[in-house]
């Protein structure tokens, strides 16, 4: 028991030592939870944009960036507007983006342009991107049409006298704010300008028309109110150039004229066919009246030898007949040989 004492006294300095630490720790602890909390709120404070101390160190909790809060809502102070900390975490929260939403009111507001925070958080959380579409409007932006990104650099329409023409145009769009979710892009005001040229060059007469006046083509396209159901309200469609194609109107005339000779070659070639056809049946009838000519002929040798038999034919009556044969056979000769005269 004597020794306890003593073992108290030396295990003193380290049980000190150890509390020190544990101490240090909660300092530790304790200034990084209150010490940047201070930091923000006294920086708040001092700007006119007041943010309750308890909030900020609730804020780690809740895995929300407390600078990003404090510096957004200091920003919409300074440019008049009252953000409280809870909207802004709501929005941070749900995956937001805070500080674009907060730049695009201050910069609403100073364009005079109504944009409440409900309508901004939503348009945000939509993925448009709210900054851009403020700016948009208050400075509006061209569009080319085609596309720079596009595979055709023109917009290719063949007149009514069949001669191509290709377009480039320009489109001024401001962005309409109260369409913003749900409109359609970009994507549908090119695609919709573009029907639009080639509708307008398609209805002209002439290709000389439109070249004389491409704003026709400007009215006719802004007249049909393309704008409609879109995230944008076109300002002007300006015809940037409009150069003369190919004459496509002759190219189709020739190869309708090629397709109908070939047609025309092939109903020919049919009607050759068939006369051929013909010929051949002709030929083959020719054939068969020949041969029944000579079964006919055959049977005369055989008829005289019958009536030599039966006594009605003589043989004084045989020579005769062919008296009378060759005196004919000679009338047809000197006949024939007189008719060659005459004709040399």
């Amino acid at each position: 028991m004597s020794n306890f004492p003593s073992l108290t006294l030396a295990l003193a300095p380290a049980v000190w030592i150890g509390l020190l630490v544990i101490v240090l720790i909660f300092v530790a602890m304790f200034w990084w939870l209150i010490g940047s909390a201070v930091n923000l709120w006294l920086q708040a404070l001092v700007s006119g944009a007041r943010v309750r101390i308890l909030d900020l160190i609730m804020m780690r909790f809740r895995k929300v960036d407390p600078k990003t809060i404090v510096f957004n809502r200091i920003s919409a102070k300074k440019a008049g507007l009252d953000l409280a900390t809870d909207l802004l975490e709501a929005h941070y929260l749900a995956g937001g983006r805070v500080t674009n939403v907060v730049r695009a009111m201050i910069a609403a507001d100073k364009a005079k342009i109504d944009l409440r925070w409900e309508r901004a958080t939503a348009i945000d959380l939509a993925g448009r991107d709210i900054l851009d579409a403020v700016k948009t409007s208050v400075d509006p932006k061209v569009i080319d049409c085609p596309h720079q990104s596009a595979n055709k650099s023109t917009i290719d329409a063949v007149a009514k006298d069949g001669i191509q023409l290709k377009a480039r145009a320009r489109v001024t769009v401001r962005t309409n704010i109260a369409r913003l979710v749900g409109g359609a892009t970009e994507e549908t005001i090119i695609a919709r300008v573009g029907e639009g040229i080639v509708s307008a060059i398609g209805s002209s007469e002439s290709h000389k028309d439109v070249l004389e006046n491409p704003d026709k083509i400007s009215k006719a396209v802004l007249a049909k109110g393309l704008d409609s159901g879109t995230s944008f309200e076109i300002l002007s469609i300006d015809i940037a150039d409009v150069d003369v194609g190919d004459n496509i109107g002759a190219g189709l005339q020739t190869d309708q004229a090629e397709a109908d000779k070939k047609r025309f070659q092939a109903e020919a070639e049919k009607r050759r066919a068939l006369a051929i056809a013909q010929e051949a049946e002709y030929g083959a009838e020719v054939q068969k009246n020949r041969a029944l000519v000579v079964l006919a002929e055959a049977e005369v040798p055989k008829a005289m030898a019958e009536a030599f038999r039966a006594g009605n034919l003589g043989i004084m009556d045989y020579y005769r007949m062919r008296n009378v044969m060759a005196d004919t056979s000679m009338r047809q000769s000197i006949a024939g040989e007189d008719e060659s005269q005459s004709h040399t």
